[in-house]
């Protein structure tokens, strides 16, 4: 398939989503990542070098989903469990091989320099963890001070740093941060305007890296891994989608190639979702008008995510308007009739299949039979598309095998 995105649009992306988990708070990616970098270019390092170490802190919490976690992030110094979240994101990393060779720094980037250094791992990837640990841990101790007193707190922050050299840092990072943040342009640089401006500015400097659809797939799956872990309650569910919207473009007789496509779209509908906090994803009851309205910004967030992806236009909106129907009651932009394209409501289709086949917090997972009856109810309420749903209702249970990965065991099978 002859489409190829740019990598670092893509891990630019990623960042986006990654961020989104801390709901209010959504520079800490991009702050460590600026931090990161201007230590690499005080040492000299190469251009290659400086873009792994801001890739680095753009994605060094690629294994946190929960809001819960990230809140432990940024307020609490150290506390245990925060491996956890290393292990994970070092596993996710070392599955999509553009990304790979960043994954042993991103395994060790909470653990402590005292630690550290008793590991048989090599140096370089010891230094590189580290320095991402120490300006992790610099913005948790800036985080309140964001609102206006950072200057004076740096003093405070510095110090800090400085009496943890040799225990959770190394000498030698803990001296190259002292020096580069010894002025007030590094940590203005930190608020959000000013930071914004930075990274945008970085990424329009970097030399453009072409990967292939196969990648892009790989990477899919790797955002799909990070969105479907918010929740025990949504495991596999990006996955599910995506695979039953590729068997239903197949069987609605689409080209190969929108298939594969809408399999993309499918892995990245939910990306969103992240900005959702726990306790209301999980929540095993009915949701407030507050807690509804902080639920339907999810998709909007997937749009904004992916759209700035050059290359993803329609995969892009596919993805996005899978809460769109067809009498325009939808969210969030209302599209209506004729304004949804057969892929996009085909991922509406495949997404409340697949919502309704798994287990929810105030619901078991819905029998075969009682899907497709819902299904259908939705296409008299014009909310779902007729002809997506009889090709449902036509291999109703090779779809839910496809969705939920599972066979159907209850003698209610066909409808």
């Amino acid at each position: 398939m002859h489409i190829t995105i740019d990598l670092s649009q893509a891990i630019h992306a990623l960042s986006e989503t990654l961020d989104l988990v801390g709901v209010d708070q959504v520079y800490h990616g991009k702050r460590v990542g600026y931090m990161a970098l201007q230590c690499g270019r005080a040492l000299g390092l190469s251009e290659l070098e400086q873009r792994d170490l801001f890739h680095a802190g753009l994605l060094h919490d690629c294994g946190v989903s929960s809001t819960q976690v990230h809140r432990n992030l940024v307020n609490e110094f150290d506390w245990d469990g925060s491996e956890l979240h290393c292990i994970r994101g070092s596993e996710l990393l070392g599955q999509f091989p553009p990304l790979a060779h960043l994954a042993p720094a991103i395994r060790y980037h909470h653990t402590h320099w005292d630690a550290l250094r008793g590991l048989e791992i090599p140096e370089s990837v010891a230094w590189l963890s580290n320095l991402i640990y120490l300006v992790d841990r610099v913005d948790a101790l800036a985080m309140p001070h964001y609102e206006g007193d950072l200057l004076l707190a740096r003093h405070a922050i510095r110090n800090t740093v400085d009496q943890l050299s040799g225990s959770l840092f190394a000498p030698e990072v803990v001296a190259l941060f002292l020096e580069v943040s010894n002025n007030e342009a590094f940590w203005l640089i930190l608020e959000p305007r000013h930071l914004i401006r930075f990274v945008y500015e970085r990424e329009r400097e970097c030399r453009s890296v072409p990967i292939s659809f196969a990648e892009l797939r790989q990477l899919a799956l790797l955002f799909a891994q990070i969105a479907d872990a918010k929740s025990p309650y949504t495991m596999e569910h990006s996955l599910g989608v995506a695979n039953l919207a590729r068997f239903l473009a197949k069987k609605a007789g689409l080209p190969s190639q929108t298939c594969a496509k809408l399999e993309v779209a499918g892995l990245l509908h939910d990306l969103g979702k992240l900005q959702v906090p726990d306790e209301i994803l999980d929540k095993p009851g009915p949701l407030t008008a507050g807690e509804r309205a902080m639920m339907q910004r999810h998709s909007f967030e997937t749009y904004q995510i992916l759209r700035g992806i050059t290359g993803l236009e329609d995969i892009t909106q596919w993805a996005a308007f899978h809460h769109e129907t067809l009498d325009g009651r939808g969210y969030p932009f209302h599209r209506c009739g004729a304004d949804l394209t057969i892929e996009m409501r085909i991922i509406a289709v495949a997404d409340v299949f697949q919502a309704l086949a798994q287990q929810r917090p105030y619901r078991e997972p819905t029998s075969p039979a009682q899907l497709l009856e819902m299904l259908r109810t939705f296409v008299r309420d014009n909310r779902l598309d007729s002809a997506m749903v009889n090709l449902v209702g036509q291999h109703l249970q090779e779809s839910w095998r496809i969705a939920t990965g599972r066979e159907e065991s209850s003698p209610d099978q066909n409808s």
